[in-house]
């Protein structure tokens, strides 16, 4: 490496484009497919995999922000996807729970994911997104550290 820097060849901003693409895409067919945003399919998803949690856990789990986190909830929660329930363990919070009407957008919704993945990665084979997939776990817990 050299001390130059040239921002196409720089990772934080390969990745940061990247990803970018990747989610304008999706983006798109979920607006238009189900009238979701990124952030308010990401909690549909969440809250389908965890059965009942809280919008700070929400937070540390997909990295977004309070505010976005917050905008999403109130979203779903008006349109009848999502409800908030007392936390028992911590009665400053709610846990926010899927609806029927959530669970069943999220079984028309989750086929779709897997199907915009696999047009998005068609062009890779599974060892290689396998090894793709261990080197962005083995770049976030290199970003965590301190």
């Amino acid at each position: 490496m050299t001390n130059q820097l040239v921002l196409d060849r720089f990772l934080p901003y390969r990745l940061s484009i990247t990803s970018n693409l990747v989610s304008d895409r999706i983006a798109r067919a979920y607006e238009s497919l189900f009238g979701l945003t990124i952030p308010e399919w990401r909690l549909v998803a969440v809250v389908a995999e965890a059965a009942a949690i809280t919008q700070a856990e929400i937070g540390e789990r997909t990295r977004m922000d309070k505010v976005t986190v917050s905008r999403a909830a109130i979203a779903l929660v008006d349109r009848g996807l999502l409800v908030r329930a007392p936390n028992p363990g911590d009665k400053r919070s709610h846990h926010l729970l899927l609806t029927d009407a959530g669970r069943d957008l999220y079984a028309s919704v989750a086929p779709k994911a897997i199907e915009l993945e696999a047009k998005v990665f068609a062009r890779f084979t599974r060892a290689e997104l396998d090894n793709f997939v261990a080197m962005l776990r083995r770049i976030d817990a290199a970003a965590l550290e301190e």
